[in-house]
């Protein structure tokens, strides 16, 4: 369903980088830990943790403790304030970069992609703002759970729910 609530797009940017390489069973089993970890996902709270905090963070275990993923999230915190001081909020700057509705594609069955040439698009404009973990595949995922695009393979119920023809 699409999402357009800045803090809710901060989060699932988040649990979809920090799933990178992991089971999206692991994370959705850590999501209430994340929401406790990082200030349920307000960026303006989260962009101010200290090193100290960052420290503190890779001792809790209802969160993945790497490093990176960890520091990731208070960079992306800080990115999406300068996003939001830029252009109003990181809802309008990621919807924008779709035109703001949904893609629809018309998937039969097989295989769907894992990126695309705008989850590639996506993923270099966030990256050039200062974001990571946010490569085209994480991107993707992202456009997915976000209703950025519709994914449903035709034969499914929520396509024609979510504006498939």
């Amino acid at each position: 369903m699409p999402l357009h609530d800045d803090a809710r797009l901060f989060e699932v940017l988040t649990l979809e980088g920090a799933q990178a390489g992991l089971s999206w069973s692991t994370i959705l089993h850590k999501r209430e830990g994340y929401r406790r970890a990082f200030a349920d996902f307000e960026a303006t709270k989260v962009a101010r943790f200290t090193d100290a905090k960052i420290e503190r963070l890779l001792q809790d275990p209802s969160i993945v403790r790497n490093r990176l993923k960890v520091a990731s999230t208070v960079a992306n915190a800080r990115a999406a304030l300068a996003v939001r001081d830029e252009v109003g909020s990181l809802d309008a700057y990621l919807w924008g970069l779709v035109g703001g509705a949904p893609l629809v594609n018309r998937w039969l069955g097989g295989d769907i992609p894992a990126e695309t040439p705008v989850s590639r698009a996506m993923s270099m404009g966030l990256k050039r703002r200062g974001f990571r973990f946010v490569g085209p595949t994480v991107c993707y995922a992202f456009m997915q759970a976000t209703g950025m695009v519709n994914d449903h393979v035709v034969s499914c119920f929520r396509y024609a729910e979510l504006g498939g023809h």
